[in-house]
């Protein structure tokens, strides 16, 4: 394995961003660079805003303001994958997030909450088993 940027995946040809719509740039990049640490960069174009990374090295997330509003369930969506459910969820919701879920959904193992972001976009926070915790955290 070399090393190298998260975001090239498995061809050196292709490069992963995935995009987000969403109504106001300045709100939901404060919300998602809080939620993921990442950072704006300065000098995107108009109605889009990147979020990559500190360092740059791993998947960017591009904001792309447009003027309708999410309307049905969305069809991709994001799984945050953190060591402690409660205190994952506690962060982001405290950053503008809304929880969908009352109770914690389990499944093989694994334990999450659908929420939504400032645009209602879902998204997930999940813990993992207890083996594969150990491995990823």
């Amino acid at each position: 394995m070399t090393d190298g940027p998260a975001r090239f995946g498995g061809r050196n040809d292709v490069e992963l961003a995935i995009v987000l719509d969403c109504a106001d740039l300045e709100r939901s990049a404060a919300f998602w660079c809080g939620v993921l640490g990442y950072r704006a960069e300065h000098g995107s174009p108009g109605r889009y805003q990147t979020l990559l990374p500190p360092d740059g090295n791993g998947i960017e997330l591009l904001l792309q303001q447009v003027p309708e509003p999410k309307t049905t369930k969305t069809r991709l969506h994001l799984d945050l994958r953190v060591p402690d459910l409660e205190a994952g969820t506690a962060r982001v919701t405290a950053l503008g997030a809304r929880r969908l879920t009352t109770d914690p959904i389990e499944e093989h193992g694994w334990t999450w909450h659908v929420l939504t972001d400032p645009d209602d976009n879902e998204f997930c926070i999940l813990q993992p088993p207890a083996a594969r915790r150990l491995r990823a955290f």
